[in-house]
C-alpha cells in the first residue's frame, strides 16, 4: 500500500496576511489528513547584515532592530499556537535567522518535509500589461531551491473554513 503523499508540512510564516492564509490552510489539512505541521517564523537577518555593510545603518542599529524582530516573531508564533490549540491541533513552531528563502528550505529539509506552504494572495501579482504572473523574490527562490513540494495558499474563504472546521 502507498504511503499518503503529505504526512510533514511546513508553512511559512511572516505576520503578513497571506502568511496567516498559509497556516490556516496548514492548520486544516492537519487535522483532516493527521499530518504534521511546522510553522517557522524567520527574522531576515541577511537582510540587516547588508543594510549594516552597505552603511544604511550602524551595528547596534541592526542588533536592536533583529532583538525587536525576534521578539515579533516570538509573539506571532504564540498568536499561531493559539490558533492551532482552539482546533485541537498540535503544532511545531520554530523562530530562526538568517536569508528567508534558505532557512524555510533548511527547516523542510531538516523535518523531512513532503509540503512547503507560502502565503500567496500578496506575494504573486498579475501584470495586467504583459498578461504575466510575478512570484516575490523569496518565494521564487523557495519555489525553485525546495527538494519537497511547495504551495503558494491562495484560498479566499480560508477564514470561513477554519471557523467551521
Amino acid at each position: 500500500m502507498i504511503n499518503p503523499l503529505i504526512q510533514k508540512v511546513v508553512a511559512a510564516y511572516s505576520g503578513s496576511a497571506s502568511s496567516r492564509r498559509a497556516v490556516l490552510y496548514g492548520i486544516i489539512l492537519s487535522k483532516q489528513y493527521k499530518c504534521s505541521l511546522k510553522v517557522v517564523y524567520v527574522v531576515d537577518t541577511a537582510a540587516i547584515k547588508m543594510l549594516t555593510l552597505n552603511k544604511f545603518m550602524v551595528a547596534p542599529e541592526g542588533k536592536k532592530i533583529k532583538e525587536h524582530l525576534m521578539e515579533d516573531g516570538k509573539r506571532e508564533l504564540e498568536y499561531v499556537a493559539s490558533l492551532a490549540k482552539s482546533k485541537a491541533v498540535e503544532i511545531e513552531t520554530e523562530i530562526r535567522e538568517g536569508a528567508v528563502w534558505s532557512e524555510i528550505i533548511s527547516c523542510a529539509d531538516e523535518s523531512g518535509a513532503d509540503l512547503i506552504l507560502l502565503g500567496g494572495t500578496s506575494s504573486v501579482q498579475a501584470l495586467s500589461s504583459i498578461g504575466h504572473s510575478v512570484v516575490g523574490r523569496q518565494d521564487a527562490e523557495i519555489i525553485g531551491s525546495a527538494h519537497c513540494s511547495v504551495m503558494a495558499v491562495r484560498e479566499k474563504n480560508i477564514e470561513d473554513l477554519f471557523k467551521m472546521l
